[in-house]
């Protein structure tokens, strides 16, 4: 079972996966940062207030944190567009690969078996 454990980790999809995580968390604190101390003093010179999180409005007793919502809308947006323009710089630099199997139209495998019978009468 332990060997079963060993193989299982080491596959590179599960080494893959693993480094994805930990850079993303990583990636996640350098996002957080520069929303905190970058972007929200930009929006704070339109909206007033340097801190978004401390935006809300109380409704029958309900206490709304619409601050906290768009500081999380705000990172999400930055780490789209980084994964967005990641992906596109991989992918001009590596080209899709072109699939070995080919799609064979109906018609096109009735000629071929036409063909071969006809080669085989001969």
């Amino acid at each position: 079972m332990i060997k079963e454990f060993r193989d299982f980790i080491m596959r590179g999809n599960v080494l893959d996966l693993a480094v994805g995580v930990i850079v993303g968390g990583a990636f996640t604190s350098v996002v957080t940062s520069l929303t905190k101390n970058l972007i929200n003093p930009i929006i704070s010179m339109f909206v007033g207030k340097a801190d978004l999180s401390g935006l809300y409005f109380t409704l029958f007793n309900a206490k709304f944190k619409y601050g906290n919502f768009l500081n999380d809308v705000i990172n999400f947006l930055i780490v789209a567009f980084v994964v967005f323009l990641l992906v596109k710089a991989v992918n001009r630099i590596m080209p899709a690969k072109k699939s070995d199997v080919t799609t064979v139209s109906k018609e096109e495998l009735l000629l071929t078996q036409i063909r071969d019978l006809l080669q085989n009468s001969k």
